[in-house]
């Protein structure tokens, strides 16, 4: 095995050592170079020939697009997506998009099924704007033609992009995976498929589990935050007749 082959899984600064060592570096700086290169070309063809009805992601060098969603998976979306935009708005805490938001990172293009975007990141979005920096979360529901990459690549390039909290639903499991950001990568913090998940990166967001795959249970849930904003609205109001 050579020795660029050999830094594949290493830790970045591990790796650059071992290049370093080899007489060999030159000619791997040159593959590199034009690989990335190569890669590029492609990336701006990509951006060129993509359009707003596909799902299409660039990741290491390939585009991948996406098969309509099962109902399953369409399902959680929307019930996500609608949970924390209620409590996201309700409290001005920035921005929530879903599934044709391109988060562009270093080396690869991905459309997240769901994303919150904290006050600051929100503040720097524009009307017009296609392409999005790494959000503060980021959440995948999974599908047979997209779990490896959601498992694999993605989970550690949104926290090499320092994406703070990244949760992968499985649909057909009903199970959601919460991870938290801890150094640079993730850890997980719960694994359940009932109970209350309790948000880290959207601050004071807390709904049942099983609000994401029961319409009930969704619905009960929007009506607790859907109350949460009347009163604090309410209060608002008796403070600035005072």
């Amino acid at each position: 095995m050579t020795v660029l082959g050999q830094t594949m899984g290493m830790p970045v600064t591990t790796a650059v050592q071992q290049l370093r060592r080899s007489p060999q570096l030159p000619r791997y700086v040159q593959e590199l170079q034009s690989l990335l290169t190569a890669e590029h070309a492609r990336r701006e063809r990509f951006y060129a020939e993509m359009s707003e009805d596909q799902k299409v992601e660039f990741i290491n060098g390939e585009v991948f697009m996406h098969s309509p969603a099962r109902l399953r998976h369409v399902t959680v979306v929307r019930n996500l997506s609608t949970l924390l935009d209620i409590y996201v708005s309700s409290h001005n805490l920035g921005y929530v998009g879903h599934e044709k938001m391109l988060v562009t990172l270093t080396r690869n293009d991905y459309e997240p099924d769901v994303v919150y975007f904290g006050p600051a990141k929100a503040q720097t979005l524009l009307p017009d704007q296609m392409k999005f920096p790494a959000p503060d979360l980021v959440v995948e529901v999974l599908s047979p033609s997209t779990a490896e990459n959601d498992r694999g690549i993605k989970f550690v390039d949104y926290a090499a992009h320092g994406v703070a909290e990244y949760w992968i639903v499985d649909p057909d499991e009903e199970v959601l995976e919460q991870y938290v950001l801890n150094g640079e990568t993730y850890t997980l913090r719960m694994k359940s498929q009932t109970g209350i998940l309790q948000s880290e990166a959207v601050p004071g967001f807390a709904v049942p589990v099983r609000a994401l795959f029961d319409e009930m249970e969704k619905l009960a849930a929007v009506q607790a935050l859907m109350a949460d904003r009347i009163g604090g609205l309410s209060l608002h109001r008796t403070r600035l007749r005072h």
